[in-house]
């Protein structure tokens, strides 16, 4: 055998990394280290306040998925280069369609969550469409397409209904087949069973006598973790996932290799308004009413949610895991602040000081990554 032929072992091309180096890239890791903080303060200051029975790792488990199923659209859309600042008012728009249709229209409710995921969608491959051939930033596309939405989120039930809340929702739900799928609870039986045996509380007086303080887990819940393993199957296991970090990555590089970045960046605004979609359709489902306010900031807290996860802002580096983590965080903090008797507004103080830090890590990470200094 040639010995030419083999590269020699230790390559001065090639630049070796730390395995302290390595671990920091890990897009995980920031989601990691700050999930396992919060829960440290919080099994000490809140262990007692019953944050974590039944009924309260239930609260910030809904709290979670809740910022849980946007962040996922928002963490690949963010990989593929792009910003949606419209998710917020898609929330509320989405809701108020579906409101509008079952009580105004009295459309079957199955009919009405179908159209309404169809009209998302479909805006959001126009905003997607609009960045590709304009060539348009997508935070100034989404900006006004937050504007516009909000504003028909606040005119059609005033010029239908008179009135920016539209309730009733549930009366109509009730025999629909489609509404369980986002508005039901699954392993109703499972939680019966662990409060007839004592490992979770019962009601002990009332009608309810006997019956778990927990029935069952909410298809939000379900929801986001189907969101999150199918983002991360995805993103790791799949051609598209390589496209979708092609895309965000070097764009023009990836397109003289035949990746369809156009294609790519569309599909990916489509995602983030299914996503959108899914969490309005749940809370509708849930609480029976549409506020024309439903979804306000959330665009900001997805994209939070994202960065603590690790994404870069320049797109091309995230991790859909590292999102749901800083989605976790989220719900435990705003949760265990309540449960700690601390003021809530205080959660808005440390959404600005961890996305502050979190911004600063990544972009020390990029530079560790692109080797600049």
């Amino acid at each position: 055998m040639n010995d030419t032929a083999q590269a020699p072992a230790n390559d001065e091309r090639v630049k070796e990394i730390s395995s302290f180096r390595k671990a920091l890239i890990r897009p995980e890791l920031g989601g990691i280290i700050g999930t396992i903080a919060v829960f440290t303060v919080f099994l000490l200051v809140a262990h007692d306040s019953g944050m974590f029975n039944s009924q309260g790792v239930m609260n910030w488990s809904i709290v979670s998925a809740q910022f849980a199923v946007i962040a996922v659209g928002a963490c690949l859309l963010m990989i593929a280069g792009e910003f949606d600042l419209s998710v917020g008012s898609m929330i509320g728009f989405a809701s108020m369609i579906i409101a509008i249709f079952v009580v105004s229209l009295e459309w079957p409710v199955w009919l009405a969550i179908l159209v309404t995921f169809a009209v998302c969608i479909t805006i959001g491959a126009i905003n997607g469409y609009v960045v590709v051939k304009t060539g348009l930033p997508s935070f100034i596309v989404t900006l006004a397409f937050l504007f516009i939405l909000r504003g028909f989120s606040i005119y059609l039930p005033q010029a239908i209904e008179r009135k920016t809340t539209i309730g009733g929702i549930k009366a109509f739900a009730e025999d629909d087949w489609l509404a369980p799928v986002f508005g039901g609870k699954v392993l109703k039986g499972f939680f019966q069973w662990m409060g007839d045996v004592g490992i979770i509380g019962t009601f002990q007086n009332g009608s309810r006598a006997g019956q778990p303080l927990v029935d069952g887990i909410p298809m939000l819940i379900v929801w986001a973790v189907a969101l999150i393993i199918f983002g991360h199957v995805l993103l790791t296991k799949t051609k598209f996932g390589n496209w979708i970090f092609a895309a965000g990555g070097d764009a023009q590089a990836a397109r003289y290799v035949g990746v369809p970045v156009n294609r790519v960046k569309v599909l990916m605004f489509m995602f983030t308004a299914f996503c959108a979609t899914v969490f309005a359709t749940c809370q509708v489902m849930e609480f029976g009413s549409a506020d024309a306010g439903r979804g306000l900031l959330k665009e900001f807290e997805a994209i939070i949610a994202v960065v603590i996860g690790g994404a870069l802002l320049t797109g091309g580096y995230g991790s859909v895991l590292g999102a749901a983590l800083g989605a976790l965080i989220f719900g435990v903090v705003q949760q265990g602040l309540f449960f700690a008797g601390v003021e809530n507004s205080l959660f808005r103080v440390f959404l600005g000081v961890i996305l502050l830090f979190a911004v600063i890590l990544n972009t020390y990470i990029r530079r560790i990554i692109t080797g600049e200094r």
